[in-house]
């Protein structure tokens, strides 16, 4: 590592010094000698120390471009120089740089990051949501939102700052909405040696709808080849010995997803997007307008498939709420399914931010243990920990480590 020398008068050396020789001290750690906890405790705290650093970055490259020093060796801007002398992408500069200017305009948000209390990445969302439209809502409601980056997870954070944008800004909303839905496009053409290439793009709610049935598709197609594998090898496969990797088997989906539009009967009913309308939702959530998905919608964007939509009605705390199913029944079925699935939409795991692509509804306490089958006892869970859950329940009561676990999750593509 290259040392710095503090000569006499510098103002700068000794800090340098000091930042160099602690990262090094923390480079030397002996990781395999670390009990677990410390090893957990190293990990958080580096990713502190991380946000600190890029914080400490942005304050001075914002003095720096100030300066005018890099003007010098006749760069074009500050970034160009960065770029050239730090062998950086252009983009990556100038974003460092966007970064630290609007940030140290927002006291509260440049003393968060210095404290490590967010990341860039919390920085970079919030900066995403402050446009010329919302500036002045912004400068009276960014707190807010800070204070949840704090406390939130990030996709939770992010999901609120766009559900914020909506309300500050509705009609630049709908604005952006119809020209992003006018963007869509699909290319599809044929190369000299026969092989065909393409490349989409799709509005939230057509892309969702595309998604959905092709992973389901997708997943037809992993199981029967999971099968196919068990029989072959007589155990369960690795997921590097199945025949496809996860693009082929999406492009074979694709396929079978074409195959199957070409041969639906002539009498097939159409599928049709489903409208959830939440009645009673808690206050503090504001407004949904998702896609189950996740995806925040403008009013107008979800308008626009009303015609074609199936619309359903779920009320929670309410007499003429939908989900009176008996609490004796072993499954999550019917209309108490779909209550949860409402409610919830992620799993109940907080390490887990996976979109359940076919969910499960788990008993928080086991229907084992005398559980009721209740809206109060059930929770969305994707299949992974649903399973994970379920197999330390078996071990919990003096079974084989993993016994009655269903298959295992597709892969990630």
């Amino acid at each position: 590592m290259e040392s710095i020398d503090a000569p006499s008068g510098d103002l700068v050396g000794p800090a340098l010094v000091a930042a160099r020789g602690a990262l090094a001290a923390l480079a030397r750690l002996d990781l395999d000698a670390l009990p677990s906890d410390e090893l957990t405790k190293v990990v958080l705290e580096s990713q502190r120390l991380r946000a600190q650093l890029d914080a400490v970055e942005a304050r001075v490259l914002v003095r720096w471009e100030a300066d005018g020093a890099w003007r010098v060796d006749g760069a074009r801007s500050a970034a160009a120089w960065l770029a050239w002398r730090q062998r950086l992408p252009l983009p990556e500069t100038r974003r460092r740089l966007r970064h630290a200017r609007a940030a140290l305009a927002l006291p509260a948000v440049a003393s968060a990051w210095a404290d490590g209390e967010i990341d860039r990445a919390h920085v970079a969302t919030l900066l995403s949501v402050r446009t010329p439209r919302t500036e002045r809502a912004f400068a009276c409601g960014h707190e807010a939102l800070l204070d949840l980056a704090r406390r939130s997870r990030f996709c939770d954070f992010q999901r609120r700052c766009r559900r914020w944008e909506l309300m500050a800004d509705p009609d630049g909303a709908e604005q952006d909405a119809e020209a992003a839905r006018a963007g869509r496009s699909l290319h599809l053409s044929e190369s000299f040696g026969g092989m065909w290439f393409g490349r989409m793009t799709l509005d939230p709610v057509a892309g969702a709808a595309v998604h959905e049935v092709l992973a389901g598709i997708e997943q037809e197609l992993f199981e029967a080849e999971w099968t196919a594998g068990r029989d072959r090898l007589g155990r369960d496969p690795f997921v590097t010995e199945l025949e496809r990797a996860p693009a082929q088997r999406r492009a074979d989906a694709f396929l079978e997803m074409a195959i199957r539009a070409r041969t639906a009967p002539a009498d097939g009913r159409r599928p049709a997007p489903l409208f959830t309308v939440v009645v009673g939702y808690e206050t503090f959530a504001g407004p949904v307008l998702e896609l189950f998905n996740r995806t925040v919608l403008t009013p107008g964007a979800a308008a626009r498939w009303l015609t074609e939509a199936e619309v359903e009605r779920v009320v929670f705390e309410s007499p003429s709420r939908v989900i009176d199913v008996g609490a004796r029944r072993r499954f999550f079925r019917g209309a108490l399914r779909r209550a949860i699935e409402v409610r919830d939409r992620e799993c109940f795991h907080p390490t887990c931010e996976d979109l359940p692509r076919f969910p499960e509804v788990d008993h928080i306490q086991p229907a084992s243990r005398g559980g009721p089958t209740t809206l109060a006892n059930g929770r969305l869970a994707c299949g992974f920990h649903n399973r994970q859950r379920r197999s330390a329940e078996v071990d919990d009561r003096g079974g084989r480590p993993g016994e009655g676990e269903a298959g295992p999750d597709p892969p990630d593509g």
